[in-house]
């Protein structure tokens, strides 16, 4: 080559070079500016229930929950409380950095920059992410690493293969007093159950709660509740959970994202869900060896709840005698004609207690409850299925008070 060419061509070479390590300044400085931007938007009014659970000193945790119960939310909100936005980074990894980058590339030019702390949203759209958490994990023992996702079925997987290194806390939707709070600026600490059990609390500044507890029922336990198109929005929540979220798990098409949606469907519609294998194998469609399985998954990913009965004691271990919507906004949402407010007050009191206590269904009466056997009804609701239960209780809706065994059923409603 001659000499002239040589220079030439190392001269191009610079040019490449350069022109790459402005790329790459430009998209780090793009990930900053949209930090900063979340950084500043994020609100501190409400602080969820989840954040005094969580282990923020760790080297590595991850935040696992439905979609649109406010985890992004959470996380900002500790960062803007208590961390230096200098030596801090969040992203989502479904970002358009990540089409040429990798979390690798991420956390090497963010450590090098003096990074402490980084967190990475939304981390199941990043094919492969387990094995590169591991290795940034591995490669960076100074480096705090925050991971959340809504893919609860993937991130469980993949967190398997780090074989414990990293605690999963998980976070469900809002309770009816952080609706409270959020909503209408009525604040309150959480109830005990012992406090609960002997009617010992009260909502401040509101004499008559059950209206509010209405509306909590239909909008009031996704966080985007307030806002005017709550219905849409929720029904996109759920088609991208059953479309693409449980099929992505499952490397499958969109064939068994229809079916799962069918499947949620029939539970929907339902007062509530019994499972009958073989009837819901001839009204879906779907091979009743593997409806099991796929329940299973609309639970892990926040669509349904599966009431399972006392066999050992130990929840998730029994035979499923009930299914029902996650919660009670899904039943409005999904099936608006078909909300029975026996299924609608069930649904409500399994989604709210299962975060105290180990929810089962009662070989007497609705649910057992860590020893404790409650029937849930309207104010009429007697006491015949609990007469011969030690620690029976009677659940009530359209009360306003409790009274001897008798609990309002808003009131667990602030216990988280």
């Amino acid at each position: 080559m001659h000499e002239s060419d040589a220079v030439f061509v190392d001269f191009c070479i610079g040019l490449m070079q350069n022109s790459y390590i402005c790329k790459k300044a430009d998209y780090m400085e793009q990930l900053f500016e949209y930090f900063r931007r979340k950084h500043r938007e994020v609100p501190t009014d409400l602080i969820r229930y989840k954040y005094n659970e969580i282990g923020w000193e760790g080297r590595a945790f991850g935040l696992v929950g439905p979609r649109g119960v406010g985890k992004s939310t959470m996380l900002l909100q500790y960062i803007k409380q208590n961390l230096n936005v200098t030596d801090t980074l969040y992203v989502s990894a479904d970002q358009l950095y990540f089409a040429s980058h990798t979390l690798i590339d991420l956390a090497d030019s963010f450590y090098k920059m003096g990074g402490k702390h980084l967190f990475i949203d939304e981390i199941h759209k990043y094919d492969g992410w387990s094995a590169e958490v591991k290795q940034i994990f591995d490669s960076y023992s100074d480096l705090q690493l925050v991971i959340s996702g809504s893919s609860i079925l993937d991130i469980t997987k993949g967190m398997a293969d780090l074989s414990r290194r990293i605690p999963i806390y998980e976070m469900q939707g809002l309770s009816f007093r952080e609706y409270l709070h959020l909503f209408h600026g009525i604040k309150m600490d959480v109830v005990s159950m012992a406090d609960l059990l002997r009617h010992d609390y009260a909502i401040p500044g509101l004499e008559h709660p059950l209206p509010l507890f209405n509306d909590y029922l239909r909008r009031g336990y996704y966080p985007f509740g307030k806002d005017v198109a709550f219905d849409i929005e929720l029904a996109q929540v759920v088609a991208q959970t059953m479309e693409s979220d449980i099929p992505m798990y499952l490397n499958a098409n969109v064939s068994v994202g229809r079916k799962l949606k069918q499947l949620l469907m029939v539970v929907a519609e339902s007062v509530p869900f019994k499972p009958v294998m073989q009837k819901i194998a001839d009204v879906t469609g779907i091979s009743r060896n593997y409806i099991q399985d796929y329940l299973m998954y609309m639970e892990r990913a926040g669509m349904i709840a599966q009431l399972r009965d006392a066999v050992g004691g130990i929840r998730g271990l029994g035979k499923i005698e009930k299914v029902y919507l996650d919660n009670t906004n899904l039943i409005y949402v999904l099936a608006p004609k078909r909300a029975d407010i026996g299924n609608v007050r069930e649904t409500f009191f399994m989604n709210q207690m299962r975060v105290v206590g180990d929810v089962m269904c009662s070989p007497v009466s609705d649910f057992l409850v860590d020893g404790m056997t409650f029937e849930i009804g309207g104010r009429k609701k007697g006491q015949k299925q609990i007469a011969e239960v030690e620690n029976g209780y009677v659940v009530k809706d359209d009360i306003e008070a409790g009274y001897a065994n008798v609990i309002p059923l808003w009131a667990f409603g602030l216990l988280y």
